[in-house]
C-alpha cells in the first residue's frame, strides 16, 4: 500500500503542470464546443501557452458557462468513452453535469486513497460513509477511495439517525465521514443515548461545508475521537478528495500533480500573493471527459506559504472560509458568515450553532440579528452579558451594529445536510 507519490521535486511538479496544462488545453479545444467558442472569442490558441505563467492569459470558466450549455457542456470525449456522470445539486439553476471516463474514475480513486493514507487509516479500518449517494459525488467518492485504499466501506448514505447509530455500534466503525452538521447531529445523539462506550470511532473526516473550530471541538468532545480531518473537493473536480489536512492541521494539502491552484481577487480577477485570501481558481491536468481550465470555484481561501511540519511536499491551502457568492452586504460592509463564526469561536460559553437574520426596518435601515446557542451547561442567567459581549466584538471587528439573541443548547435545527447560516429577509416584501 502507498498511494502518495514520492520524490516530486519542485522542478518535477513544474514539468508535470506545464505538460498537463498544454495537454488539457489541446484536448479541450479539440473536442469541447464550449471551450472552442470561448477561446475563439478571446483570440487564444494552444500555441499561446509556453510557460506556466501564461495560464493568466486564459479566460476563466464559471458555473454559468457550464449551466448554459446543459447537459454536457464540457464533454471532450466520445459518448462511448463516458462511463458515468455526476451533477451538482442545481440549487441556483440547471445542474452542472460532469462526465467521467474510466481513467477519470481511476484517477479519482487513487486521489481519494491518498486522503485516507494521509489521515493515517489502515486496511483494518471500517469507514462509515454518511454522505449522499446518487448524482452527488460525495458518497461514491468516499466509497471509491475506501475500496481503492483497501479499508472496509460501510456505505450508509443519508440514513436516519437511528440506523446510523445502530450501525456505528454494531459494525464498530472506526472512521466517520460526513458534513460537519451531520457529525454534530450524530455526536449529540451519541451523548444523549449514552452510546460513547459502545462505539469504536477514532477519526472523523468532514467535508462539503464550512465549520468552525468550536464545532470541531464540540464533535471531538462528544465522540472522543482522536482526530478530525477536513477534506476538500467539488463535483467539477471529480468530487471530494482533492486535498486533506494532515495530523498537524496546518492547512489542507492539495495534489498539485493533478491540479493547478490560483487565488484571485474576486472583484479585480487578478492574482493575489500567497498568504492572502481570495477566490480559488482550479485547472485540471488529467481530466479527460470534462476538463477544467481556470474554473472559478467561488470558494474563499488562501495558499499557505512554506512547508508543513509533517514534512509532506504537497502544498497547502487554508480552510474554506466561505464563498464569494455567499457574501452579504450589511450597512455598506461586506461580510462572510465565517466572519461571524470566527467571532463566536473566540467567545467562551457559546455553542457551535448559529444563524444570521437580516431584516429591513420601517425606518429604512437594515438590521442584523445573530441567534446563537449557549454552550452546554451554561445557564440562561448569563444570556444578557454574553449577548453584549458578542455584539461588542462584532461592532469592534466588523464595524456594524447587531442584535444578539442567545438561545438554548440544541434549540437551533440540526440537519444531515449543509446548515443554512444566513436568512436574508430584506427583499421578501418587495
Amino acid at each position: 500500500m502507498g498511494f502518495m507519490p514520492k520524490n516530486l521535486t519542485k522542478e518535477k511538479i513544474k514539468d508535470i503542470q506545464l505538460s498537463g496544462l498544454k495537454w488539457t488545453l489541446k484536448h479541450a479545444l479539440g473536442n469541447s464546443s464550449l471551450y472552442q467558442r470561448k477561446y475563439k472569442k478571446a483570440g487564444i490558441s494552444v500555441d499561446d501557452v509556453k510557460s506556466l505563467s501564461d495560464i493568466e492569459k486564459l479566460p476563466f470558466l464559471d458555473k454559468e458557462d457550464i449551466q448554459a450549455d446543459y447537459p454536457f457542456p464540457l464533454k471532450s470525449v466520445d459518448d462511448k468513452d463516458v462511463v458515468r456522470i455526476h451533477a451538482s445539486s442545481g440549487t441556483t439553476g440547471k445542474r452542472k453535469v460532469l462526465c467521467y471516463t474510466q481513467n477519470d474514475i481511476d484517477v479519482w480513486a487513487d486521489m481519494f486513497a491518498r486522503c485516507y493514507e494521509l489521515a493515517g487509516l489502515t486496511q483494518n479500518d471500517r469507514v462509515h460513509i454518511a454522505v449522499g449517494y446518487g448524482l452527488w459525488t460525495a458518497g461514491v467518492g468516499f466509497q471509491l477511495g475506501c475500496e481503492r485504499f483497501g479499508a472496509m466501506a460501510v456505505p450508509m448514505g443519508p440514513a436516519n439517525t437511528d440506523m446510523h447509530l445502530e450501525m456505528l455500534v454494531d459494525m464498530k466503525s472506526t472512521v466517520f465521514c460526513s458534513t460537519a452538521s451531520m457529525a454534530l447531529l450524530i455526536a449529540e445523539e451519541i451523548k444523549k443515548r449514552g452510546l460513547r462506550s459502545e462505539i469504536a470511532l477514532k477519526k472523523i473526516i468532514l467535508g462539503a461545508e464550512c465549520h468552525s473550530d468550536t464545532m470541531t471541538a464540540r464533535i471531538k468532545e462528544l465522540t472522543g475521537v482522536d482526530e478530525i480531518y477536513d477534506i476538500y473537493g467539488l463535483t467539477e473536480l471529480y468530487g471530494p478528495g482533492t486535498g486533506l489536512d494532515c495530523s498537524c492541521h496546518e492547512g489542507i494539502h492539495y495534489w498539485n500533480d493533478l491540479f493547478i491552484y490560483e487565488i484571485i481577487d474576486p472583484e479585480t480577477l487578478k492574482p493575489v500573493p500567497d498568504g492572502e485570501e481570495g477566490e480559488l481558481v482550479i485547472t485540471s491536468l488529467k481530466k479527460e471527459a470534462s476538463p477544467l481550465i481556470r474554473y472559478r470555484t467561488h470558494d474563499i481561501t488562501r495558499i499557505i506559504p512554506g512547508e508543513c511540519s509533517c514534512g509532506l511536499s504537497f502544498p497547502r491551502h487554508g480552510k474554506i472560509i466561505g464563498r464569494s457568492d455567499d457574501m452579504f452586504i450589511y450597512r455598506g460592509v461586506n461580510i462572510y458568515p465565517s466572519h461571524i463564526e470566527l467571532i463566536l469561536s473566540s467567545t467562551d460559553r457559546v455553542g457551535s450553532e448559529y444563524q444570521i437574520h437580516l431584516d429591513h426596518q420601517e425606518n429604512g435601515r437594515d438590521s442584523m440579528t445573530i441567534r446563537v446557542e449557549r454552550g452546554d451547561g451554561v445557564l440562561s442567567d448569563d444570556d444578557k452579558t454574553l449577548a453584549t459581549t458578542i455584539s461588542n466584538k462584532i461592532r469592534s471587528q466588523l464595524l456594524v451594529k447587531s442584535n444578539v439573541k442567545i438561545v438554548g443548547d440544541n434549540e437551533l435545527p440540526r440537519t444531515q445536510k449543509k446548515s443554512q447560516r444566513v436568512f436574508d429577509h430584506r427583499n421578501e416584501n418587495g
